[in-house]
Parts: C-alpha cells; structure tokens; sequence
C-alpha cells in the first residue's frame, strides 16, 4: 500500500508540471466563427478611445485573421501597464466570446501572459485605422 501512495504522490506533481508545460505548444487562441460575432469592442490604449465594431465586412476580417494566427504562449504579462488595443468580441446573443489585449503585429496579452505569433501576423494596421477614423 505505501508503494502505491509513493507512485500517486510522485505523479502529481509530475502531472501538473506536464500539463502546464502543454500550454506552451503553440495553438490558436481564437477560433471563432465571425457569423456569430455581433460586435467587437476596442480600446485603444494610446489615445483613450473606444470604438464598436458592428459592420459585418470588418468583423469578417478581424476574425478571420486572428483564426489564421498560431500563438506561442511566452511570459507572464502580470505587472505590465499600457497596451494598444485591449479586445472584446461579442456574440448575437450578447455573451463575451474572448478578451484579448492586441498589442502590436505579432503579439497579444491573453490570460495573463504575452503571446507571440509564430505564423501569419495580426492585422495591427487594419484596426489601427477603423479605430483611429
């Protein structure tokens, strides 16, 4: 019986260990399907402006572009002030679907840490300018 609770013992912290290491495989953050986004909502941290975005061609591009990113999840982002675009879809039923902080082409602050693209690169410039029309 105490060789069983060794092995039990000794697993966990091996298990956790494992599964925290996972989340640093790189994979999508968002998989969306922009037919059920109703709105996106950006603050832009630079200049204190928030925009909606509701006109469905510009969803359609927001969304699909982030669908084609695959993030590397990198290092805590906790203690880190400032930001470019901090990012809330939201469904036609209302629902927050996923918050994201856009900080530049190729990174983003998700879940309290920084994410790298390791593929394609974010549309920066694009919501740049609907959000600085």
């Amino acid at each position: 019986m105490k060789g069983k609770k060794g092995i039990i013992i000794l697993a966990i912290p091996i298990l956790l260990v494992l599964m925290f290491a996972l989340t640093y495989i790189p994979h999508k953050v968002v998989d969306i399907d922009p037919s059920n986004v109703a709105k996106i909502i950006v603050f832009d941290g630079n200049t204190g402006y928030e925009m909606e975005i509701t006109e469905e061609i510009e969803i359609e591009h927001i969304i699909d572009n982030l669908n084609d990113v695959t993030f590397q999840k990198g290092k805590s982002s906790f203690g880190y002030m400032g930001y470019s675009f901090n990012t809330t879809i939201i469904d036609k039923k209302g629902k927050t679907i996923k918050e994201l902080i856009i900080n530049s082409s190729d990174t983003i602050r998700y879940k309290g840490f920084f994410y790298k693209s390791v593929d394609n690169p974010i549309d920066y410039d694009y919501i740049e300018q609907l959000v600085r029309k």
